[in-house]
């Protein structure tokens, strides 16, 4: 059973009609204006990476697979966009037959991706690949802003495991669901959200709430009443009244006199409130002093990447860090500003590219079918550039190549030493899906392998290094000819 199928048992939908109105008015349009088989290429890309930050983890190509798989629109689907008296009867005879026949490429699951290159290109009937193109953003929008907040937060954590603990703070029920698997490709050792691991085959963990110290006469209680039903992962809240007169006294008492006699270690406290440093500090050294120096201390409490910086540099004695609102929401930037972009169309089976134009440089779109290469340092495996290229070039890494800066063309860099690895892969044929994703953890893995293949510049939180994403100089050469063409507009 595929996750896809999972998922459609549990919530019993079909999500081929979650895409905007304008989708279908444009395809009924099209259809009218006997162009909806004119084939078409679209880009999906972003602008800016979120919180200042120097690179994105890409996230949620599994989840797009599974919905361009299942696109199918159902009697109960037609019957209401009949009652809407929008769109033709040819138009709503041809979703009835619906088949999607597209071509798509995406960048892997785990890769760092940069402003300004495709995430996901897609090429078939422009009635088929304008449809896609709400779920395209929606899935990938949403999937690599959560894996990227994660990747942050992880970093900071210096290898300290970080949990995600967000699900309860989620934007529905999607958002917790996928919001913790890419927290794991991110970099998470574990989520909160059960139905999460049954999906992916992520680890789900968790311990008490506040709740269970309460429901019980006296802490102490409560602790011995834990300690005696799981005396093998006995980590107990200590911040319900008073961290250090009440709660971590209590926990070693139940530690000595429960967990000891029965042969088992404690494995750790949570801390929730406070101050962080000072408390795990104190509490550090009163577990040491105790016989405790394998005890974890782990700390949750709405924490992010630089909280997290912060009280490190403190000196706070921390194991493991419970993060939740600030992860799955990324509370600090919560929007990942995709786009999804007409880039060329064919005719007479040459591909004829195409440009949008803005006062804005930003926004004036690199036209044409495309690839990209990531180029690397052969003497320290780093990652140099990455540089997006027509589909029908090709790098020949033995012979040096010149790059530079597709805004300002005097910064130049010529490689020597050097490798290309090409990055997009293709995810379906001719609607047919043709690519097989990794596990979450392989994903999580490859993700911090090629993190790691970033210099350090990239990676800081505060004005890291942009990265280069340069253009060929055949893709620069058609992008200038086509400003040129409409050059009058501007004069």
């Amino acid at each position: 059973m595929t996750n896809s199928d999972f998922l459609n048992i549990k919530n019993g939908r079909n999500l081929t009609m979650l895409v905007d109105f304008y989708e279908l008015t444009m395809g009924n349009g099209y259809l009218d204006n006997n162009v909806g088989d004119k084939i078409a290429y679209f880009d999906m890309f972003f602008r800016r990476v979120p919180d200042g930050g120097g690179y994105c983890i890409m996230s949620g190509v599994q989840q797009l697979i599974d919905y361009l798989a299942n696109l199918k629109f159902t009697e109960e689907d037609i019957e209401y966009l009949k009652s809407k008296n929008t769109f033709s009867e040819e138009f709503l005879h041809y979703l009835e037959n619906f088949k999607f026949e597209c071509d798509v490429w995406a960048i892997p699951e785990g890769n760092p991706v940069f402003p300004g290159e495709p995430l996901v290109s897609v090429r078939g009937p422009v009635i088929q690949a304008q449809f896609v193109e709400t779920m395209i953003l929606l899935t990938i929008n949403h999937q690599t802003l959560i894996a990227t907040k994660a990747n942050r937060i992880c970093r900071a954590a210096e290898g300290r495991s970080v949990m995600e603990f967000g699900s309860r703070r989620a934007q529905g029920y999607d958002g917790a669901i996928y919001g913790a698997r890419s927290a794991i490709i991110g970099g998470c050792s574990a989520t909160a959200c059960t139905i999460a691991e049954q999906m992916f085959n992520i680890p789900a963990s968790g311990t008490m709430a506040h709740s269970w110290i309460q429901l019980f006469p006296t802490e102490y209680e409560a602790f011995k009443a834990w300690a005696q039903t799981y005396p093998d992962n006995c980590l107990l809240l200590v911040d319900t009244y008073n961290v250090l007169k009440s709660g971590l006294p209590n926990a070693i008492k139940v530690f000595d006199e429960i967990l000891k006699p029965m042969g088992y270690r404690p494995k750790g406290i949570r801390i929730d409130s406070g101050d962080i440093t000072y408390l795990t500090k104190k509490c550090r050294a009163l577990l040491d002093e105790a016989g405790y120096s394998d005890v974890q201390i782990v700390i949750s409490n709405s924490l992010d990447e630089h909280i997290i910086t912060d009280v490190l540099s403190q000196g706070a004695q921390i194991d493991s860090f419970g993060v939740g609102e600030r992860l799955i929401t990324a509370r600090s930037e919560p929007v990942f500003g995709g786009v999804y972009k007409l880039v060329a169309v064919e005719k007479d089976g040459e591909v004829i590219p195409k440009i949008k134009i803005s006062e804005n440089e930003e926004k004036i779109t690199n036209p044409g079918f495309k690839k990209i290469y990531r180029l690397f340092d052969k003497c320290s495996n780093k990652a140099t550039a990455d540089l997006i290229c027509l589909n029908n070039e090709v790098i020949d890494d033995s012979v040096p190549l010149e790059i530079f800066d597709p805004v300002h063309t005097w910064k130049k860099k010529k490689l020597t030493n050097y490798y290309a690895k090409e990055l997009m892969v293709q995810i379906f044929d001719k609607g047919i899906p043709c690519y097989e994703s990794p596990s979450v953890k392989e994903i999580q893995n490859f993700a911090k392998e090629e993190t790691n293949k970033l210099w350090e510049e990239v990676l800081r939180f505060e004005n890291p290094h942009t990265y280069y994403v340069d253009l060929s100089r055949r893709l620069w050469n058609l992008k200038q000819d086509l400003l040129n063409q409409y050059s009058d507009l501007y004069k």
